[in-house]
Formats: structure tokens, sequence, C-alpha cells
């Protein structure tokens, strides 16, 4: 079968294998790819009929950034891999792009917090800083999201209102630029898509999260149609205090919740650092981040066109420690 044809073929989400936040775990995704059905010819892993999509978070935190990146990004230009961006190669990009109008500063503060979740991906890069940029230019020519129509990826949450109004699932440069100010419309729009729902905790709430930072907020579920309390749309590894779990969903909240209808067709995200076995965490939505990087397990689904989520179709790999 030609690699065009493969293209056709699996852009009618008969044959897509997606799958999760990768992080830098390349051996673990070679695994992976090869239990799948992929082998690796001329350089690249393909599969004779079907098409991988990943979910973007490549880079930071794993033992083989470099590597994972460069395994992904040569399926894609070979046209056996489709990528959306998550939410760390969005933030390498800011972290790594000057600000055009305030000399000797970047698109994102070089924080403590900022560096160190970058930190990781440059030191690999270190003794290779040509190929580091030849990357970041690479990130800008991917999408946001993808919609295949009986199936949808984006890394972190499915906007609708968000999607409908932009003009291509392409990042611009005048976006990136905006993102310098997080409180633009096109740095909401863009950390709606690769972060989530996020909800603010009260002031009084102390809570951190597994790597040491304060929370201020707490990632939410974008499906739930009528939450009761803020337990309701918690949707992280780090469990709502219970005071605070309890606390009602005011109007003021729920007017700027997302609700993913269930007539859509099934979306995929990462993002989320799930534990467990793999399972749709709603009728039409399925996660596929098993936290690889903390010895989980790297997650795909394998669809079969039905444009339904079934149970069997996920697969995966644990991660060796």
């Amino acid at each position: 079968m030609s690699q065009t044809k493969l293209t056709e073929d699996a852009l009618r989400a008969e044959r897509l294998d997606i799958i999760g936040d990768v992080h830098g775990c390349e051996q673990t995704l070679i695994r992976l790819l090869t239990q799948l059905g992929y082998q690796k010819s001329a350089g690249v892993f393909r599969h004779p009929e079907r098409l991988a999509v990943f979910l973007g978070d490549i880079v930071d935190r794993g033992p083989r950034i470099r590597e994972a990146l460069n395994l992904v990004r040569a399926m894609v230009e070979a046209g056996s891999a489709r990528m959306v961006l998550g939410n760390h190669e969005i933030h390498a990009l800011c972290y790594c792009s000057a600000h055009p109008s305030a000399p000797g500063n970047y698109l994102r503060p070089h924080t403590p917090r900022n560096t160190r979740t970058i930190a990781d991906t440059l030191t690999q890069f270190a003794a290779h800083p040509d190929e580091w940029q030849d990357h970041l230019r690479w990130f800008k020519t991917l999408p946001l999201y993808l919609d295949f129509g009986k199936y949808r990826v984006v890394h972190a949450c499915w906007d609708e209102a968000v999607i409908a109004a932009r003009s291509s699932a392409y990042v611009s440069e005048a976006e990136l630029v905006a993102m310098a100010d997080p409180a633009s419309s096109s740095a909401r729009a863009i950390k709606r898509l690769t972060s989530g729902v996020e909800v603010a905790l009260p002031e009084h709430c102390r809570m951190f999260s597994a790597e040491g930072y304060r929370r201020r907020s707490f990632r939410a579920k974008f499906w739930v149609k009528a939450p009761a309390c803020l337990g309701d749309l918690e949707f992280q590894p780090d469990a709502l205090p219970d005071e605070v779990a309890q606390l009602s969903v005011d109007d003021e909240l729920r007017a700027r919740l997302v609700v993913y209808d269930s007539a859509q067709p099934p979306v995929f995200v990462g993002h989320y650092w799930l534990s467990g076995k793999p399972a749709p965490v709603a009728s039409n939505v399925a996660c596929l981040d098993y936290s690889a990087v903390k010895f989980g397990r790297l997650v795909a689904y394998r669809t079969d066109g039905t444009g339904v989520l079934n149970r069997q179709n996920f697969a995966w790999v644990y991660v060796d420690p």
C-alpha cells in the first residue's frame, strides 16, 4: 500500500492509533509502536495500514527527550503519523522565543518554575543547539487540534466555542507573540486547548502538587453537564480536600465551564496524569495520559471506524523503572 493511500485511508478514521503523552520515554514508545505492529523502515516507524496520532507533550521530564522527539518528528514528516501541540511544546516555544518589543526578555519569563519545567529538555539538547532551534520551528507547523470526523484529537480540552472562533488550527506568529500576555484572548484560547479548564481554589486552600508547587487552581472536567459541587469537576491526580470538594458550583463558575455534549464525536486528550487500567472517562471522552514518565503506562487507542469508544481498543505498555 502506498504512503498516500495509507494516509487517505487513515484520515477516514478507520485506522488511527492515538498515543498519549510520551514525555521523553523513547524506549517505551518504541515498545508500544512495536506492539501495535509498526516497524522501522528507512529510519522511520511505519504501519502498512494504520496512522499514529500523537497527543503532544513529547518533550520535558523524561530520560530520552531528544530521541523521542526525533522519532515522532520523523514519523510525522514521513506521513506515518500526525501530532497536535501539547502545553509543553507551547511552553518550549514561549520560553525560547525572544520578546520582540522587550529586549532581553522572552515570551514566557525565565522564572524558576518555568525553567524547571523545560530544564531536562534544554539539558539534553545542550550539545545540539541548532537541532533544538529547528525543532522549535517545526512546532510552529503543528496544529492545536485535529478533527477526523468520527474522532477528534486535542491535548487537553475540546472547546467548540474557542475552535469555532479560530481561523486555523495552527498558531500564527501574532498569536505566539500575544502569549506573552496571559490575559490576551490568544493566550486564553491556546491555554484552553492545551491546558484545559482550570478552576481557582479558595485562597485559604493550601494544596500542593506532587512536584511541590502550591496549587492555585485545579484541572476540571469539560464534559460534566450539571456539576453540583467542585468535586464533580475535579480531574487530576491530586484529590481536592473534602471541604473544598463539597463547595457548590455557583452561577458565575457554571457560566465559564465547558460542556462537551454527549452527542459529539469521541474526543481524545492527554494531559491529566491518570492511573489504573485505561478506560473511557465519559461515553465520548478518552484520556490517554497514564503517567508514562512517572513509571505508569504509555497508552494508545486503536480506532475501529465505528465512532463509538470501546474499552477493548485501548492498548498500552508499562514503563520499566
